[in-house]
C-alpha cells in the first residue's frame, strides 16, 4: 500500500476539480466573480463532495479497471455528487451555485477526470513510463504470491516478465500467468535483453542458491533488487508470516514508538471519546431500548479481551446475540452474516458497526484506542499464540475499536483467517502513524455507510 502515491493522486484530482469549477464560473459569470467570497467556498465544497464520492466508490484503490468500467463508475459518482451537492445547497443556501454554472462544472469535472484517468492508463499501460519491468527469482509459493500481488495492479506500476528457476526442467512452465524464462545463470542476459528494472528475490532457500555475484552485477548496472517479503508488504499492506524471519522485525524500518506522540494521541482520544459519549447519548438511549425490546437479556454485552501488554480488560458492546448464545458451545468465533445466534437487530448493528459504540467508554478509560488491532478473547489468544508465530506482537500497542485488519480483511473465523489478520496487524504496528490512523478511520466510515461490517 503506497500511501504517498495515493495521496498524490488525490491531490492531483483536487487540482483538476478546482480548475473545472473555476473554468465553469469564468465561462458563465466572467473573471470578476472569482473574487466573490461565496465563490471561494463553492470552489472548495464542490470538488470536495465529488472526491468524497470517488473515494467511497473505491476509485482511489490500487485496482486496474477497464475503460468501460471506469466510464460507468465516474458517471455514477457524478450522479451521486449532484444529489449530495443539492442537499448541501439546501442546508447552506448562501453557497448555492447557479444552475448553469453547476451544469458546466459537472460536465467539465466528469470530462477532465475521465480524460485524466484514461491518460494515466495509456501512459502506465502502453508506454510503461512509470512501471517496473520485473523479473522474479524463484518459483515457489512466495514467488507466485508476490507475482499475483503485482499482476493485480497491472498495467499500473508493474509488468511481470517472468520467473527464473534453480531447476532447468522448469524452464517454459507457466506460473500465475508469466512463464519460467530461464535458470538463475541466465539472470544477467535476461536482465539486459528484457530491459529489467526490478529483480525480486523470492527463493525458498537462499543460503545455498542465492546468486550473489549475478545479483551484484545487475545491481551495479542500475537494476533495483528487492526481497519478496518487503515488496509484498508494500503491495498488500500486510507482513507475510510464512516468509518472516526475526531479522526482518529486528533490522527493518518502522516499529517506532514515540512517547510524545503516544501521549498526545492518548490525550486527544480521551477528549474525543468524552465528547462523543455526550453527543451520542440520545442515540445510545434509543439503541438500548431497541436491544431490550428485540430479545430478552442484558442491553450491554461485557466480554473479557486481551489488551496492551497482554493484560485483560472488560470490553463493552451492544448485545447483538441471544443471551444464551454460548451456553452449550462455550467460546466460539462468530461466523458469517447468517450466524443463527445473532438477532435481527444485532445483524443490522454489526453491518453498520453501531454495536461498537459503547467501546468509547473503553477508550476513555484507556483500555483501547480508536485505531489499533482488534482485541481477542483470552481463550483464543492462548490457542493462537501456540500455533501462529509472533502473535503476541499485536499486544505491543493498544487495541482499537477499528483497525487495519478490520477494514482490509472481510471476516475471520478460522485459524487461517487469524493468521492473515495478524499479517495486517503487524503491518499496522510497524507503520503506525497519524496518517495511517486517518486512512483507517476513513475506511471505517466507508464500511459503516456501505453496511460491510460483520
Amino acid at each position: 500500500m503506497r500511501f504517498g502515491a495515493r495521496w498524490l493522486g488525490i491531490l492531483a484530482e483536487s487540482v483538476i476539480l478546482i480548475v473545472a469549477f473555476i473554468l465553469a464560473t469564468v465561462v458563465r459569470r466572467g473573471v470578476g466573480f472569482l473574487s466573490q467570497p461565496e465563490v471561494l467556498a463553492q470552489t472548495l465544497v464542490c470538488p470536495f463532495v465529488v472526491q468524497l464520492t470517488l473515494y467511497y466508490a473505491e476509485l482511489y484503490d490500487d485496482r486496474t479497471r477497464r475503460r468501460i468500467e471506469l466510464f460507468l463508475l465516474l458517471s455514477q459518482c457524478m450522479g451521486i455528487a449532484i444529489v449530495a451537492l443539492a442537499v448541501v445547497f439546501f442546508v447552506f443556501p448562501e453557497i448555492q451555485v447557479g444552475r448553469a454554472t453547476f451544469s458546466l462544472f459537472v460536465l467539465f469535472a466528469w470530462s477532465f477526470l475521465l480524460l485524466w484517468r484514461l491518460f494515466l492508463l495509456w501512459t502506465w499501460g502502453t508506454l510503461g513510463a512509470f512501471g517496473d519491468r520485473v523479473l522474479i527469482l524463484g518459483t515457489g509459493v512466495s514467488a507466485q504470491k508476490v507475482a499475483r500481488a503485482m499482476l493485480e495492479r497491472a498495467p499500473i506500476g508493474y509488468r511481470v516478465l517472468g520467473f527464473l528457476t534453480e531447476h532447468e526442467s522448469e524452464v517454459g512452465r507457466t506460473l500465475v500467468n508469466p512463464s519460467v524464462l530461464g535458470t538463475l545463470s541466465d539472470l544477467p542476459r535476461l536482465s539486459a535483453s528484457q530491459d529489467v528494472t526490478l529483480i525480486v528475490v523470492a527463493q525458498e532457500d537462499r543460503r545455498k542458491h542465492l546468486p550473489v555475484d549475478l545479483l551484484l552485477r545487475c545491481r551495479m548496472a542500475g537494476v533495483r533488487v528487492l526481497e519478496a517479503a518487503s515488496l509484498f508488504e508494500d503491495l498488500s499492506g500486510r507482513i507475510p508470516l510464512r516468509d518472516l524471519r526475526p531479522s526482518f522485525l529486528i533490522f527493518s524500518g518502522g516499529f517506532k514508538k514515540q512517547r510524545a506522540l503516544a501521549s498526545l494521541k492518548r490525550a486527544g482520544e480521551a477528549v474525543a471519546a468524552a465528547i462523543l459519549l455526550l453527543v451520542t447519548a440520545p442515540l445510545a438511549a434509543l439503541t438500548a431500548l431497541c436491544v431490550r425490546l428485540s430479545s430478552p437479556g442484558p442491553v450491554l454485552y461485557r466480554q473479557t479481551r486481551v489488551g496492551l501488554g497482554g493484560k485483560d480488560f472488560e470490553l463493552l458492546k451492544w448485545r447483538t446475540m441471544r443471551a444464551d448464545a454460548e451456553k452449550t458451545s462455550g467460546p466460539v468465533w462468530a461466523t458469517s452474516d447468517n450466524d443463527p445466534r445473532t438477532t435481527t437487530l444485532g445483524r443490522l448493528m454489526r453491518k453498520t458497526r453501531l454495536d461498537e459504540v459503547p467501546q468509547l467508554w473503553n477508550v476513555l478509560r484507556g483500555d483501547m484506542s480508536f485505531v489499533g488491532p482488534r482485541p481477542e478473547r483470552p481463550h483464543f489468544v492462548e490457542k493462537l499464540r501456540e500455533v501462529i508465530p509472533y502473535y503476541d506482537e499485536r499486544h505491543s500497542v493498544r487495541p482499537g475499536i477499528t483497525g487495519w485488519a478490520q477494514v482490509k480483511f472481510p471476516y475471520g473465523s478460522t485459524l487461517e483467517d487469524a493468521e492473515e489478520k495478524l499479517e495486517f496487524d503487524l503491518y499496522y504496528v510497524k507503520h503506525m502513524s497519524l496518517w495511517l490512523d486517518l486512512a483507517i478511520v476513513l475506511e471505517t466510515f466507508k464500511v459503516m455507510l456501505l453496511g460491510r461490517g460483520r
